[in-house]
């Protein structure tokens, strides 16, 4: 690993709690309730930890689930199978709020997040796993963007992606920010707050040589802090894309990352250890990772649809 910028003080990564997931995903810090959320894709599982009691929900899917963020109404809004769903928690039961008929048949939701003004965004990508919780090999980009307003209206905002990926907005509600994995690249859009409207996608970031990029957090200075799935640490980008550090986590394939507790200081990693061979697997991977840090990271956004 490079030397990180001079000014970087390491980070101490703990495992939250005992449990391991097949894949973390999708963390998601909700203020209100002091609870930080997060999905087992593969494992179709989607929790719930207070981490000032201790106490952890789940609920589980039929199918693979991606995301879960706080609903208005509260419920919650759940990314799964190739849909959009409300999720009572109280009973588990499922309502659609939507299901884009133009998604492909072979597609599953992956990347979702709610953006500063209440709107869901939910990417998917080719179904890369098997009925078994198997890795299936990605090998092509039928993936789509779609952004599903308050109003309850749903369009298509991208086409053509491999692994969706890395879905963040900066602080002053002008740009967003979404990444293909398989391509391995970070785009920058510019972004129209009041109409959602996304356009002049351009290259944020394309390093090499740390893995791949996939989920990201957003911090109030504006720098975008993307896991590096393979490469066993996050970047921090500046928001003129360049590197402003680089900081290890105790396990191989971080997956997303978000800030939370009282003071958004709190930085929690989701990680994966599906696609590891069980004689490689480290103590930390699948693990949902904790650390205090220097920086106050973004708010989360209730979907407000």
């Amino acid at each position: 690993m490079t030397e990180s910028a001079p000014n970087f003080q390491p980070f101490d990564f703990k495992p939250l709690l005992e449990d391991r997931f097949a894949l973390g995903e999708g963390p998601h810090w909700d203020a209100e309730h002091g609870e930080l959320l997060w999905v087992d894709i593969v494992g179709r599982k989607a929790f719930a930890h207070v981490p000032a009691s201790g106490e952890t929900r789940h609920w589980s899917f039929d199918d693979t689930v991606s995301a879960i963020a706080p609903r208005g109404n509260g419920h919650y809004v759940v990314a799964a199978g190739r849909g959009v769903y409300d999720l009572d928690p109280q009973d588990g039961r499922l309502t659609v709020i939507a299901e884009p008929a133009e998604e492909p048949a072979e597609n599953r939701t992956n990347e979702s997040r709610v953006d500063p003004r209440g709107r869901f965004w939910m990417a998917s990508m080719q179904q890369n796993i098997g009925p078994n919780g198997e890795h299936i090999p990605v090998r092509q980009s039928s993936g789509l963007l779609w952004c599903i307003d308050t109003d309850g209206s749903v369009r298509q905002v991208a086409s053509g992606i491999g692994i969706s990926n890395s879905l963040v907005w900066s602080p002053d509600e002008t740009r967003m920010y979404f990444a293909d994995t398989l391509k391995g690249v970070i785009w920058q859009y510019d972004w129209d707050a009041d109409t959602g409207a996304a356009s002049n996608r351009r290259v944020f970031a394309d390093t090499e040589g740390y893995g791949n990029p996939d989920g990201s957090a957003m911090d109030e200075e504006g720098c975008l802090w993307s896991a590096r799935w393979g490469a066993g640490c996050l970047i921090r980008y500046r928001p003129d894309g360049e590197i402003d550090r680089i900081v290890e986590v105790p396990a191989r394939c971080p997956s997303s990352c978000v800030f939370g507790g009282p003071d958004r200081k709190t930085l929690y990693v989701t990680t994966a250890y599906a696609e590891l061979d069980p004689s490689e697997r480290g103590p930390c991977d699948g693990a949902l990772l904790v650390a205090e840090t220097d920086v106050v990271g973004q708010r989360c956004f209730t979907f407000n649809g």
